[in-house]
């Protein structure tokens, strides 16, 4: 189901009797009609194997199962919303950044350091985001939270993006990801503090972009 952007910080959802969707909890802010919202132990619709995974993972984002029949409208915690609809491809999201995502969409988990190898653990460490990462697959609508807004920037062949592994919110897409080291990079042109990374994508895909290198 789509989400219908209120604003850059709610959005609103419309369920129909035999829909459902999954909220982060606590990010509903208010709803219309007939609908119940239960939490959610089975992580999403990947089912028993997904929230084994999300837990060794630490990805325990606590989730709410939302249906009925009505509107409902989310937020949380004033950060910018972005919607990303998908088309049968895989969306890749830290937990901590899914306001909400349309059920039909499959569920899942994918260790990080099989997309770049050792340079994929070492994002997660440097980053401070796990070692694994969500992904939503389907189509369907995900609202994902950011700060400062988001902007799509596509990636294709012999077009790679490099982005700072702290503003990096999510990516869809036959996508690779490399961590690199670039000596004063983040003292020049990065805004944060420690060691000079970046992360490096390529393929065919687009990342999307925080305005931020601050964390939810």
């Amino acid at each position: 189901m789509p989400f219908r952007e209120i604003n850059s910080k709610m959005v609103e959802a419309t369920l129909a009797p035999g829909q459902k969707l999954f909220s982060q909890r606590g990010a509903m802010l208010a709803y219309r009609g007939e609908v119940s919202f239960t939490p959610n132990i089975q992580g999403g619709q990947g089912g028993v194997a997904s929230m084994i995974g999300r837990r060794v993972a630490g990805e325990a984002t606590p989730l709410m199962t939302v249906e009925g029949s009505g509107t409902v409208m989310f937020g949380h915690g004033g950060h910018h919303i972005q919607v990303i609809n998908l088309s049968g491809d895989t969306l890749y999201v830290e937990a901590d950044r899914l306001l909400a995502f349309d059920g039909t969409l499959q569920q899942g988990t994918m260790f990080m350091g099989s997309q770049g190898g050792v340079m994929g653990m070492v994002r997660g460490q440097v980053t401070g985001q796990g070692l694994f990462t969500t992904t939503l697959k389907g189509h369907g609508a995900v609202a994902v939270m950011a700060h400062g807004g988001v902007i799509e920037l596509p990636i294709a062949p012999g077009r790679d993006v490099h982005v700072d592994p702290q503003a990096y919110v999510a990516h869809h897409g036959e996508v690779r990801n490399k961590l690199s080291t670039a000596v004063g990079w983040r003292d020049m042109v990065g805004r944060g503090s420690g060691e000079a990374f970046q992360l490096e994508l390529s393929g065919s895909g687009a990342v999307y972009v925080q305005a931020s290198e601050e964390k939810l």
